[in-house]
């Protein structure tokens, strides 16, 4: 193809969405500021637990057939600046009181808002919530935030908005950003939170059609990649299992290849969110990573 031909074919794609956001960002690639940059830290909050959770649920080969593993259920906070973003919100509080006893356990011993008291927050003070993907243990107390601006895959915001197609989901916990007049992001492609790379939320579709995994940059820890669930325990990145009820197999593996490849070339420290021995990798709250 010609360049002139190449160039405004790509400007068509962009034209038509088919060129989401901005390609990611190095570190020291953003526009340059006078400005130091802003305190970033992060905290890992605890969102419940499966105990025992059948691993067979996370493979449509079968690879872990007979296995089980405690899986825990993890939100983040993170600071920037004067700013505070959450990451993901866990099950609902219901299963404080109620653990669920089934074929998948479900407890919890604490709300979000309870831990943030520990750090002296109220919900009011988060002002962005930014959900890794629709399914109700990533969810389930996004409630409790009503006054944070949502961001989330477009894909998940639209399926949830029309009500086509939804699994392993419960819309109402999202009900004050499903009105189509709310201030809620539908994020497309990857998205840099503050616009300075160190927060960015990377497109990883294929477990869901908009699912995200985040990115962030600290300064002293350094890059750390939180996974969504892109996977949901270290035995899927060595044989590439793919939970049959994955949106598009093909979209899993290539998000599969993106988050290894990316990881590897930012050195960032990855964090399974339900991967039990992933949970040490950052400090145990109420401190933070920094």
């Amino acid at each position: 193809m010609k360049i002139a031909g190449m160039a405004a074919s790509l400007a068509l794609a962009a034209a038509t969405g088919l060129i989401g956001a901005a390609p990611l960002q190095a570190q020291g690639e953003v526009e340059a500021s006078s400005e130091a940059p802003a305190e970033l830290k992060l905290w890992r909050l605890s969102c419940g637990d499966m105990p025992e959770s059948p691993l067979y649920f996370y493979s449509d080969t079968m690879d872990y057939a007979g296995k089980t593993k405690d899986l825990p259920v993890s939100c983040y906070l993170i600071k920037h600046g004067d700013t505070y973003m959450m990451w993901d919100t866990g099950f609902g509080t219901e299963y404080i009181e109620n653990p669920a006893d089934g074929l998948i356990q479900i407890t919890m011993e604490r709300s979000l808002l309870d831990q943030l008291g520990d750090l002296g927050l109220t919900a009011d003070e988060i002002s962005i919530l930014g959900i890794s993907h629709n399914h109700g243990d990533h969810v389930g107390q996004a409630a409790d935030f009503p006054g944070a601006k949502l961001l989330i895959g477009a894909a998940d915001l639209e399926q949830m908005r029309t009500g086509e197609g939804l699994t392993l989901t419960q819309s109402d916990e999202l009900a004050p950003w499903l009105d189509p007049a709310s201030d809620a992001e539908g994020v497309t492609g990857d998205k840099d939170v503050f616009g300075d790379g160190s927060v960015v939320m990377l497109a990883m579709p294929g477990h869901t059609r908009g699912h995200h995994a985040l990115l962030v940059r600290l300064p002293e820890t350094g890059p750390v990649l939180l996974s969504g669930d892109q996977y949901h325990f270290t035995e899927q990145m060595e044989t590439g299992g793919v939970p049959p009820f994955n949106w598009n197999r093909a979209e899993t593996l290539a998000s599969h290849e993106r988050f290894v490849a990316l990881a590897k070339n930012v050195g960032a420290t990855i964090i399974i969110q339900h991967e039990p021995g992933d949970v040490g990798k950052l400090p145990a709250f109420p401190e933070a990573a920094e």
